[in-house]
């Protein structure tokens, strides 16, 4: 087991559309993370700053570009890009230089200033790049494969459009509850089957918007934490980064096509699954350990997957879970207390880093009419284009 890096600060820009550059949202909630944490700018050693390929030429340098704007003070920089992974692997870069000994005190920030409608690559002809294929191939949304996965589940598990529909009533009661969320109304069944058919059998409100937010943390080495005057502060246990291996047998964003498993067994634990089980190994503790989880909810019919993927439940049991009451608040093991994805929609670099703020916030008992009672550890989970796999865990 690695040692542990205290989180002395979480701070968020709230979600929305706000018509304004990525640079102000990254800053709100960055000086909101300093401010919860006690922490002054000029003692910050390092920054690192998750990507946004919208924004320019500054967005991809995003490290340096929220240094100049919270104001050059000499901290070291750096820039991570992941696709929606991106906020993870910030925070798994600002770790390892903390245990390292590179850095006491790391700010991690993401932000976005999403496009109106459905995500798509970047401009020019680029053949050599699956996710430009499955474009222009295909004519593939990401909303295309989100409705795939529901098929698969329904032909698989015996899913049922009901049940995508009662994820999104659950998530948005919570969301209700979350000042940072972007759609904070409660909606039911019948507003969810009454929503445009979008992807088949998703209908519009079983899908997650695009948005724009930012969120920041304050990491620290845990012997800054206690000169700090934090003697017990909520702890980053575990990062998980994993790719998946071959051959992959589950079709998967932004492939057109599976691998072979002619000539090679496929792994014992699937992609995703994966991700949860390096975590819960480097942090040595198990889904029964849990109090609570954030996932990566790009539909309805995805979080019923993560409750499989994360070990919640068996395979093919995510819906028994749901029905059940068990990932509602008061539940066995709630899961997007914040609202998710779903109350929130996809500011790319800042999702990952805002499913730990939630996290932070719940194990600090800091979450209001959204806590969790007596939260002792919780995971994120989510993963971006390309195969990047990221789960968090933290724990008090």
């Amino acid at each position: 087991m690695t040692d542990d890096v205290a989180v002395l600060g979480a701070g968020m820009h709230p979600w929305g559309k706000w018509g304004r550059s990525f640079v102000e949202y990254g800053t709100v909630a960055a000086r909101a993370a300093l401010a919860d944490a006690g922490v002054d700018w000029r003692d910050v050693d390092s920054i690192v700053g998750a990507d946004t390929v919208r924004g320019g030429y500054p967005g991809y340098v995003a490290g340096s570009t929220f240094a100049k704007a919270l104001g050059w003070q000499g901290a070291k920089v750096a820039s991570v890009y992941a696709a929606c992974a991106s906020g993870a692997q910030a925070v798994g870069a600002a770790r390892a230089q903390i245990l390292a000994g590179l850095a006491d005190v790391v700010l991690v920030v993401g932000a976005d200033s999403a496009p109106k409608g459905f995500f798509r690559p970047a401009g020019g002809d680029r053949p050599d790049d699956p996710d430009w294929l499955r474009f222009r191939v295909l004519g593939a949304t990401n909303p295309a494969y989100f409705g795939l996965y529901a098929r698969r589940r329904m032909a698989v598990h015996g899913d049922t459009v009901d049940d995508f529909a009662q994820v999104k009533v659950k998530n948005a009661a919570l969301g209700a509850l979350n000042p940072n969320a972007r759609y904070r109304a409660r909606v039911t069944a019948e507003d969810v089957a009454a929503s445009a058919v979008v992807a088949d059998p998703l209908r519009l409100l079983d899908i997650c918007a695009t948005s724009d937010g930012g969120a920041a943390l304050v990491l620290s080495s845990m012997e800054f934490a206690r000169r700090h005057g934090a003697a017990e502060p909520v702890r980053i246990r575990a990062v998980s980064t994993v790719t998946p291996r071959y051959p992959s047998t589950v079709l998967d964003l932004p492939d057109i096509a599976t691998d072979s498993a002619v000539a090679v067994e496929p792994a014992g634990v699937p992609f995703r699954a994966s991700i949860a089980r390096t975590a819960y190994e480097e942090a040595g503790i198990g889904p029964d350990d849990l109090s609570l989880a954030e996932v990566y909810d790009l539909s309805t019919a995805l979080e019923l997957q993560w409750y499989e993927d994360l070990g919640l439940c068996g395979e093919g049991e995510a819906t028994k879970l749901l029905r059940d009451g068990a990932t509602t608040l008061g539940g066995r093991i709630p899961v997007n207390v914040s609202g998710g994805l779903a109350s929130f929609g996809e500011a790319v670099p800042a999702q990952a880093i805002a499913q730990v703020c939630e996290l932070i916030w719940q194990l600090r008992g800091d979450a209001g009419d959204r806590q969790v009672a007596g939260a002792r550890a919780g995971i994120t989970a989510n993963q971006g284009l390309f195969g990047h796999g990221s789960a968090v865990i933290a724990v008090r």
